[in-house]
């Protein structure tokens, strides 16, 4: 939150500069005697600023025609040749240009069906010859992230008072149960299963936050993608045992990374444990590692589980977004685990990638610098899959 606090208020120090500026021409203006203006009527010091300016900056004249307007303004569609041709812009500056009063306003402007983008506007006139400078700076990223962070506040209250709450009911019932052994072991056991999932949810908590933060999690070595599969693998059979899922290894064998082998491990045992509760019983997941090209190696996990929505897929890696929310608390989810697999892959130079078809299933892809193929790399033979993911 730090950066967005910096970024605005180095926004709203460049519109305050430019601003002020502009006031100063006005002041100049209106004594008698002023110099011609440059630039096709914009005053030389103006047109200086707008032509290093990264924000929108517009000036018009009295007949509403653009003289001077920011590489960014035409790039964000607020001017068409010589007009503006955002109705709020314009009827901002006719309002200024009438009384001279200075405007401030948060507009959005949209396009077609894009989607709208938000801008900081403020319009002020320039001297006594009807010119009117308009600078908006666009606030999609800053609202965006504050969305998000208002999210993240409200996500995390609820996941954590979930629990906690359900700790406290459960312990007052054991204790007016105390008189019955049979009620006090049911009640134990989902007291045991609520701080499992309590303890689940801060520990990746504190995972996303140190890889968020950059904080370095283990010092980098050489790592063999084929000992981070089967530690994973290893790690989630117990969890596929119940629902007799098959859980096979496939693909190219000797293929290495430099890195982080446990947050390795952690990511890719998400992907597992995710295709696991998604998928019904007696199904396979089948985990893969290729040579992508020369300089990256891939591990995928691919299931025959239920799918993913289309409209889902592009939001999948944010923090506790859940495609279904009441499925995913059944499957004890903390609706973190493909947010750290995004995480790590960004740590270690990668990437993560998602194919889905709803009621087919899904293939999760995180792809890695290489390090080094060994001598002996080879192919094992890959297990019967569903079907080839699309490249």
């Amino acid at each position: 939150m730090e950066v967005v606090a910096t970024l605005a208020g180095a926004a709203g120090l460049v519109t305050g500069l430019v601003t002020a500026l502009a006031v100063r021409v006005s002041e100049r203006a209106q004594r008698p005697a002023a110099a011609p203006a440059q630039g096709g009527g914009v005053p030389a010091g103006v047109a200086s600023v707008l032509s290093v300016l990264r924000s929108s900056a517009v000036v018009v004249d009295r007949e509403d025609r653009v003289l001077r307007a920011s590489s960014a303004a035409r790039a964000f569609g607020l001017v068409s040749g010589d007009r503006l041709v955002v109705d709020a812009l314009l009827a901002m500056a006719r309002l200024v240009r009438r009384d001279g009063e200075i405007r401030e306003e948060e507009i959005e402007v949209i396009h077609g069906r894009r989607e709208g983008r938000w801008f900081a506007v403020r319009v002020a006139p320039m001297g006594t010859n009807g010119l009117v400078l308009v600078l908006a700076e666009d606030l999609t990223e800053l609202r965006r992230v504050e969305a998000i962070r208002r999210d993240f506040v409200a996500n995390v209250s609820h996941e954590l008072k979930t629990p906690v709450g359900a700790l406290s009911l459960l312990a007052e019932t054991i204790e007016d149960a105390s008189d019955d052994p049979e009620a006090v072991r049911r009640f134990a056991k989902r007291m045991q299963h609520e701080s499992v999932r309590l303890t689940n949810v801060v520990q990746d908590l504190i995972t996303l936050s140190r890889l968020q933060g950059g904080e370095p999690v283990a010092e980098p070595k050489v790592v063999s993608l084929d000992d981070v599969v089967h530690e994973a693998v290893d790690r989630c059979r117990l969890k596929a045992e119940p629902k007799d899922i098959t859980l096979a290894i496939g693909g190219r064998e000797g293929l290495n990374v430099h890195g982080d082998e446990e947050l390795l491990i952690t990511a890719v045992r998400n992907f597992i444990d995710n295709a696991v509760a998604y998928s019904p019983e007696h199904t396979r997941v089948v985990v893969c590692t290729r040579l992508a090209d020369e300089r990256h190696a891939e591990i995928s996990v691919t299931d025959q589980g239920i799918g993913i929505p289309e409209a889902d897929l592009q939001r999948i890696f944010e923090r506790f977004y859940r495609v279904d929310p009441a499925r995913s608390r059944q499957t004890g989810g903390t609706g973190l685990g493909l947010a750290i697999v995004k995480h790590a892959a960004t740590r270690h130079r990668g990437e993560v990638n998602v194919w889905s078809k709803e009621g087919s299933g899904s293939t999760f892809t995180i792809r890695l610098p290489l390090l080094t193929t060994s001598a002996t790399a080879k192919e094992i033979p890959e297990p019967a899959t569903v079907r080839e993911a699309p490249q």
